[in-house]
């Protein structure tokens, strides 16, 4: 059916479109976008940053397959895109624990996040005053942190990548 958007393309609703549209509405209507919690169950929270955006997503796993509960995504203001890598992966984790701390204050998590450092990092005790006020801020949480490649954080890696707020004001 994308054929169907392209300048100057005749439209032609064929069989094959019928069918593709059929299709379409049936995956968007039979299975939850988002599923309710199960509270009894840890949940799961893939977290990533890029260079101007941080996003996570809250989820459980339902019968070997992932489940979201809840997207969450947010521009860095200029302050923030300054940060180290670093400090932007772990400004990623602060968010999302924040932004979803009714559903996290009082269970077991996951935190799944592709900068290997965020491990090591908890357990630091000289780093940067900021590092430390949000590594007190977490304290209040029960997780454990997982290193994962960024195949595999696909959904919190799309949600970082947000279009650039600052492309008009960078130079290329």
């Amino acid at each position: 059916m994308t054929h169907l958007l392209e300048k100057n393309s005749p439209f032609i609703f064929s069989n094959e479109c019928i069918q593709a549209f059929r299709t379409l509405k049936d995956k968007l209507t039979e299975a939850p976008i988002l599923i309710a919690p199960n509270w009894d169950q840890p949940f799961e929270l893939m977290c990533n940053a890029s260079d101007y955006a941080v996003g996570a997503v809250l989820g459980q796993i339902i019968e070997k397959h992932f489940r979201p509960i809840h997207y969450a995504s947010k521009t860095m203001n200029q302050a923030e895109a300054s940060y180290t890598t670093t400090e932007k992966e772990m400004l990623a984790v602060v968010y999302a624990l924040e932004n979803l701390r009714s559903y996290l204050i009082m269970n077991k998590s996951i935190i799944y996040t592709d900068h290997s450092a965020l491990k090591y990092l908890f357990a630091k005790k000289d780093a940067k005053a900021r590092l430390l006020r949000w590594i007190l801020l977490l304290q209040e949480f029960d997780f454990k942190v997982i290193d994962t490649r960024g195949a595999e954080n696909y959904a919190a890696d799309h949600l970082s990548r947000l279009e650039n707020p600052y492309e008009k004001f960078f130079d290329p």
